[in-house]
């Protein structure tokens, strides 16, 4: 017999195993001695309440043996398959080559930058010795943006494809079965490398290719074909291609734009990273003086408002996290956030955005189908200049920015390369700035001591998501004037997360095997 039991516990009871047993067999009108097995399948925490509450709900296995936590795929040999071109590593590129692998199908996968131990490298001399290779990066390489930037997997994305099925491919390949049941799950981007690399491997165990340092440059093509592709060091490789390039990819939307392949600028959001101490956040969101205590994970929390007809709203909230350099060339300066596993860092931030969409810039400067674009690259450059030297950020005060005054200094930040005293208001566009400063007044109105002079606010938050939209059909996910050519996941305009971005990956690569008729 297997029950399904909801529990509401003390944080203190839901750590407890052997409590939360004894409560579940009381619930369920089941001894303790019959159970055999017990797994939990939701947890969250319930912070409107003082004190906070888990919300739990538990499955218990009564006089029989516990089933798997998650169905395991198995992956066939693809060796002597039909070849499809699979262009990024991220997690759009990997999910569609597992799903590909899946149906029979080879992938060849085409990776501008590095695998995950050596962009490792690569970002600790970003962080440390303020150089950026523009080909390893936070944005490029083994595992995509996701790869060192929290790997949260929460989405709403749930009618796109069988969100269960991502989340059990990542367990199956190294991920905590925690994402299998938390309310906001994440892996952390202390083990989501790791996890990457397993992925990797079953790739090519199965008969998969994975070139890295390999940047697509341009098409190979057969009339409104697409037939293949060449990379930078002048190798082709043939077959139909799932274009998953991640939303930092500029050089290759100039080369769809100046090959007249359809394409069109589309919103996306632009702001800062704003970070406060953890512990003020505890205190805020716990209701309690003490904070979040010893059971309680890290604080987090979500606003959202409207100023003017755009959105403004948190994004991207890292609890317990560190504020990065996230530039992919010189001269510019764009900033993320990430946190580890246990987000035991002393500070949390989160980006704090305003809508933008493509009428909101001046035409003249930034009209057309790279407008976007271009405006982000204009906007990381006044922000490096506004820095003063090599990755060190723009900053200010919260409370200042609000008032317009400028601070007398910063405090101390989890931004490694450090910060620059700046008023922002000169920083960033005044349709941004006004709407953010317009914004912290209500959200401090929302949540006592939110707005306050201890967080501070650290330029520019600029890749929320892609600039461009590679436009696709509805029904096949193909090209809407390109046969052979998918476009896929964030890069293209399609997905914003890892868990949507490798659901458009699985969607686009059965597209792929309907137009190869498997």
């Amino acid at each position: 017999m297997i029950k399904d039991v909801s529990l509401r516990l003390s944080p203190e009871t839901a750590m407890d195993n052997d409590a939360v047993l004894k409560m579940a067999s009381k619930q369920a009108n089941v001894s303790v001695a019959d159970i055999t097995a017990m797994r939990a399948i939701r947890r969250s925490v319930d912070a409107r309440r003082n004190p906070p509450v888990i919300d739990m709900q538990v499955r218990l296995f009564c006089n029989e043996e516990e089933d798997s936590a998650f169905e395991k795929t198995t992956y066939p040999q693809v060796q002597n398959g039909k070849s499809v071109i699979v262009v990024g590593a991220g997690p759009a590129g990997l999910f569609a080559a597992l799903r590909l692998i899946e149906m029979g199908l080879k992938p060849i996968i085409l990776e501008r930058g590095k695998d995950v131990h050596q962009r490792k490298k690569d970002i600790a001399l970003l962080n440390l010795e303020k150089v950026v290779n523009e080909e390893s990066n936070y944005s490029f390489g083994e595992g995509g943006a996701g790869a060192f930037s929290d790997g949260k997997l929460y989405t709403r994305a749930t009618k796109r494809g069988n969100v269960n099925k991502v989340l059990s491919q990542f367990c199956q390949h190294g991920a905590s079965t925690d994402i299998l049941f938390d309310a906001h799950p994440h892996i952390g981007t202390d083990k989501l490398p790791s996890v990457v690399e397993q992925i990797r491997k079953t790739i090519i165990a199965s008969g998969g290719v994975v070139h890295f340092s390999s940047k697509v440059v341009s098409f190979l093509t057969e009339g409104d074909q697409l037939v293949g592709i060449v990379t930078d060091v002048g190798m082709e490789f043939r077959g139909p291609v799932i274009l998953a390039t991640g939303h930092s990819a500029r050089d290759m939307y100039e080369y769809l734009d100046k090959s007249n392949i359809a394409i069109e600028a589309k919103a996306l959001a632009i702001g800062v990273r704003l970070e406060h101490p953890q512990g003020l956040i505890d205190r805020i969101q716990y209701k309690n003086t003490e904070g979040r205590g010893k059971y309680l994970p890290p604080a987090e929390y979500s606003f959202v408002t409207q100023v003017k007809d755009r959105g403004v709203y948190s994004f991207c909230m890292c609890p317990g996290g560190f504020v990065i350099p996230a530039s992919t060339a010189e001269g510019q300066l764009v900033v993320n956030g990430m946190s580890t596993s246990s987000r035991h860092g002393e500070y949390a931030n989160s980006g704090m955005v305003v809508e933008l969409h493509p009428e909101d810039l001046p035409q003249d400067q930034f009209g057309g189908k790279l407008g976007m674009m271009k405006f982000q690259e204009a906007l990381e450059r006044r922000c490096f200049k506004a820095g003063g030297s090599n990755l060190c950020a723009p900053s200010q005060r919260m409370v200042d920015f609000v008032n317009h005054r400028v601070s007398k200094d910063v405090p101390a930040s989890s931004y490694i390369p450090g910060l620059a005293n700046a008023d922002l208001h000169h920083v960033l566009p005044s349709f941004i700035s006004e709407r953010l400063a317009t914004a912290f007044s209500v959200f401090g109105r929302q949540a006592h001591k939110f707005l306050t002079n201890d967080a501070v606010l650290i330029a520019a938050e600029t890749r929320t998501s892609s600039p461009v939209r590679i436009l696709r059909d509805k029904e096949t996910n193909m090209h809407v004037q390109m046969q052979g050519l998918f476009p896929c996941g964030e890069g293209a305009g399609y997905a914003g997360g890892i868990v949507s971005a490798a659901l458009d990956g699985i969607n686009c690569a059965e597209s792929v095997a309907r137009y190869l008729g498997c």
